[in-house]
């Protein structure tokens, strides 16, 4: 009985190592689970995408700063974001935006959409980008008179603080007229209680003219490094993007080192 058990599994182990293996089924099974994980992986990165274009197009977007303009409230390498809704976000490939929870204030720092700056002299413009995202502080809202007096800011007659930068001037600035501000002649107020306007505009002189119903005025906290609406003129509502939220990484880019006491940093 033993043996005759013996030979009957013998008999089976024969019979199942004779029969052929069917390569290409095998084959197509283990392709079958690779398409499988495929697909699910396409479909976890195209949610994932979706998600990521539909946060940073509605609610907040990351900015880099690449210029001095705005130091020492930005620096050089700072990362920063922006919230989107609370002006309204811009609807992409269109002139739209969204209705915002409010209108840009006075003093704050915004995130906007440059207007054309074609008629700037070469010196001055971005290679490539005639209507770049800028990061600028507002000084000027509808309705405001604006004018500069030796480098001093007077809004509707008062003379602003200096306290947000506005930077040294450099020791072998000598301030001449300058072409790239002679759009300001337009609007220039040709008498007023603010004195008259200088016969021919200048970096540290300028106005007085009014900001237009549905626009903004913005300088550079370094105002002597900082092309802003000095040169390419009023920023229309639509042009607003965002309000600078915090920062969140800083790197120098110069020492390559990380400047860790910026991160976090509220921006305002």
């Amino acid at each position: 009985m033993a043996a005759s058990a013996k030979n009957k599994k013998a008999k089976q182990r024969n019979a199942t190592a004779a029969k052929p293996r069917n390569v290409v089924a095998e084959a197509r099974g283990k392709n079958t689970m690779s398409r499988e994980t495929l697909i699910d992986w396409g479909r976890s990165i195209f949610v994932a995408v979706i998600i990521f274009l539909f946060i940073t197009t509605f609610f907040i977007q990351a900015y880099r700063i690449p210029s001095g303009s705005m130091e020492p409230t930005l620096l050089v390498g700072d990362f920063l974001f922006a919230n989107k809704v609370i002006f309204g976000a811009h609807l992409p490939f269109t002139h739209y935006n969204l209705p915002g929870i409010r209108d840009p204030h006075r003093g704050e720092v915004v995130v906007y959409e440059s207007p054309s700056q074609a008629r700037l002299s070469a010196d001055l413009r971005l290679k490539g980008d005639l209507t770049p995202i800028v990061v600028k502080r507002l000084i000027g809202v509808a309705g405001d008179t604006l004018y500069m007096r030796d480098g001093m800011l007077y809004v509707n007659g008062i003379a602003q603080r200096q306290g947000f930068g506005v930077g040294e001037k450099p020791y072998d600035y000598v301030d001449t007229p300058d072409s790239n501000f002679n759009w300001q002649i337009q609007y220039e107020l040709k008498s007023s209680r603010f004195g008259p306007a200088p016969a021919h505009p200048s970096h540290d002189n300028w106005g007085p003219f009014v900001v237009p119903p549905g626009h903004y005025f913005s300088l550079g906290d370094n105002r002597y490094n900082s092309v802003d609406a000095r040169y390419y003129g009023f920023v229309p509502r639509a042009n607003i993007r965002g309000k600078p939220m915090f920062i969140y990484m800083s790197f120098d880019w110069d020492d390559l080192l990380v400047r860790w006491s910026r991160f976090g940093k509220i921006i305002r």
